[in-house]
């Protein structure tokens, strides 16, 4: 069949800012239980699971709203000023400006879905003008209404926000509870973006079908051909 659209998760995908996100958690992990959250923790916990998720891990209960609103408002406070203060880096990445003018010359659908909440992305849409790739008003986000990563949920929204079939289209992803979210949606091809760890971290999950570090490895030929899976 052939990929119809593309769907993009954002933190770690299409902004490298992994660093940033690990070490605002880990002075909230500090804060919320007395030791930061491990590498390891961050793989399997953090990456691509709402606010909410990782509190609760962080305090193995269900935190209450209050807290969910006061930790999760104060741990993305620090992180974009983290991303203010370090405006070298606050750049989308390798590759990724010119593969979106690519999509949007050849009128690909495509969109971005994200774990964040809105405050960020209003930050990322404004800071990275993405207006001028994006429908705005289809990006996909954390608004409390749906299950985290890895759950199905934001990338069947996506696809409907497209109105594509989640098989007609490509997700790239860089955390593993993101292409498994993926998987579970029925995605078409998923593709890994190795922005923090090294390839070897996904080159065994069979849902991967490929693994780019840059999006000028992308094969953008997989709009063009018929591909199976």
């Amino acid at each position: 069949m052939k990929y119809k659209g593309i769907i993009f998760d954002f933190n770690g995908t299409l902004f490298f800012d992994s660093e940033k996100h690990l070490e605002a958690w880990r002075e909230f992990s500090r804060r919320l239980r007395g030791t930061a959250f491990t590498d390891d923790e961050m793989r399997k916990y953090m990456f691509g699971r709402t606010n909410e998720d990782i509190i609760s891990y962080a305090i193995q209960k269900r935190p209450t709203k209050e807290q969910v609103e006061k930790y999760g408002q104060e741990k993305e406070a620090l992180y974009r000023d983290m991303c203010r203060k370090d405006p070298e880096n606050f750049k989308l990445a390798p590759g990724a400006v010119a593969f979106l003018n690519w999509l949007k010359e050849n009128n690909i659908p495509r969109t971005i879905a994200t774990m964040s909440e809105k405050d960020n992305v209003d930050f990322y849409i404004e800071g990275f003008n993405l207006a001028q790739w994006f429908d705005i008003d289809k990006i996909v986000y954390s608004d409390g209404t749906m299950r985290g990563k890895p759950a199905p949920d934001i990338y069947e929204i996506a696809a409907q926000k497209l109105n594509l079939k989640p098989a007609e289209c490509i997700v790239v992803e860089d955390a593993l509870s993101g292409i498994e979210a993926a998987k579970n949606a029925g995605i078409g091809k998923i593709i890994a973006i190795a922005s923090m760890d090294g390839k070897d971290l996904y080159k065994d999950i069979p849902c991967v079908s490929q693994i780019i570090t840059t999006f000028d490895e992308f094969d953008k030929t997989l709009f063009e051909q018929t591909v199976t899976c």
